[in-house]
């Protein structure tokens, strides 16, 4: 038989390729106690800490970092956490794990060439923020860019459902034990009309607002202007309700006759106003707005930013709930949700053997970096403070 080229291709020896072994690496994490407003979570539990502390890695905690989420230094402690009193101390450590930001007295405080882990909240960042950083060389990552393999985002999808969760909740009380409340139970008792419930927003948490609503046995109605959403919504509630897209008329219909109305609209930059003081005026006496979209300025007209101490305010007769960071209300169950997704996370930048090997072999932790070693790596920051930034992709391969 005659040798062809392309099997004389296939005759000549190939250089074997070996495969690469992984050096694991072992963390150094420092956790220093929140100081911004109203923020009483923690990134790790002590099940977590043990965890990694099983695994031969360290952790560090600032003394009553974990007091608000009803976590005791001495659960800790047990766990294996090394305690400190010093936040410089925890702040030097090679890896900062936090709920919010950093601060710019905390920046100046952590060694060059650190890693940060923790949430960005964009909107509320000032450019000095990233170029603090820059200069420090770090490399962050943000809570709410980290994929996971799906390519959903996972911490900011837990988040959302305990915010969609408790708004229901968060209403169930006001209705009761409010001066000004209407005396209603929030539910479905024979003889006794439904608690009418309108839902502004169909993603994630307006999805659980309804599934939580529906359990008490609400009357539920959901406004979206993305009929995708509303179809994903109906189909994931496995239950028929109401749903719309939002026209002022049945919008302003559907709020005449409710007993709750939340608001869980999202924006690319602020959230869109889609209830006006006029459509709030033709509302109930003591019927409760909760509105969640107060983060990014709120889907109602009369919404005003309020707190965990203060959460409530009366404007035409109807009572406003309007905190930002509602997780915060529930800070062990939040504490917990955030713990178990960053976890794993941690274990798999160990195995991969840093983090400079972890974003190389997972895109969706690839995807969480927004700045690396100093250098910008996120478009969406650098045409909104208007700084320079480079494809992560370019640098790291």
């Amino acid at each position: 038989m005659a040798i062809t080229p392309f099997t004389k291709q296939q005759l000549i020896p190939q250089e074997e390729k070996l495969e690469i072994a992984k050096h694991k690496s072992e963390l150094f994490i420092g956790i220093p106690k929140e100081t911004s407003y109203q923020e009483r979570r923690i990134c790790l539990t002590p099940d977590a800490v043990n965890s990694l502390t099983s695994h031969g890695h360290r952790v560090m905690i600032e003394s009553g970092a974990g007091l608000s989420s009803s976590y005791s230094d001495k659960e800790y402690s047990d766990a294996g956490a090394e305690m400190t009193a010093n936040p410089q101390k925890v702040l030097s450590c090679p890896i900062i794990l936090k709920v919010e930001p950093l601060t710019m007295n905390e920046i100046a405080m952590i060694n060059p060439e650190a890693i940060v882990i923790s949430a960005i909240q964009l909107k509320t960042r000032k450019k000095e923020y990233f170029e603090a950083l820059t200069k420090k060389k770090i490399t962050a990552l943000a809570f709410e860019y980290i994929k996971d393999d799906g390519g959903s985002y996972p911490l900011v999808k837990s988040l959302s459902e305990i915010a969609g969760t408790a708004s229901v909740l968060i209403a169930s009380e006001l209705m009761i034990n409010n001066q000004f409340g209407k005396g209603l139970l929030f539910g479905n008792i024979t003889g006794v009309p439904p608690t009418d419930v309108v839902i502004l927003g169909a993603g994630t948490v307006g999805e659980f607002a309804a599934k939580t609503a529906l359990g008490l046995g609400a009357s539920v109605k959901v406004f979206d202007n993305s009929i995708t959403k509303l179809r994903r919504l109906q189909n994931n509630l496995n239950h028929r309700i109401f749903t719309s897209t939002i026209q002022p008329k049945s919008l302003l219909k559907a709020l005449r006759r409710c007993d709750v109305a939340i608001g869980a609209m999202r924006g690319k930059e602020r959230c869109p106003i889609v209830v006006t003081e006029t459509m709030v005026e033709h509302m109930k006496k003591g019927s409760v707005i909760v509105d969640v979209s107060i983060d990014t300025g709120g889907c109602f007209e009369t919404s005003e930013v309020t707190t965990h101490e203060k959460p409530t305010f009366i404007k035409n007769n109807v009572i406003h709930y309007c905190v930002p960071n509602i997780p915060s209300r529930y800070s062990k169950t939040a504490s917990l949700s955030i713990s178990n997704i960053i976890t794993p996370y941690l274990l798999q930048i160990a195995e991969d053997g840093g983090i400079e090997s972890a974003i190389r072999c997972a895109s969706g932790l690839k995807n969480g970096v927004y700045l690396y070693h100093g250098i910008l790596t996120n478009k969406v920051i650098g045409e909104w403070f208007n700084l320079p930034e480079s494809d992560i992709n370019l640098i790291v391969f």
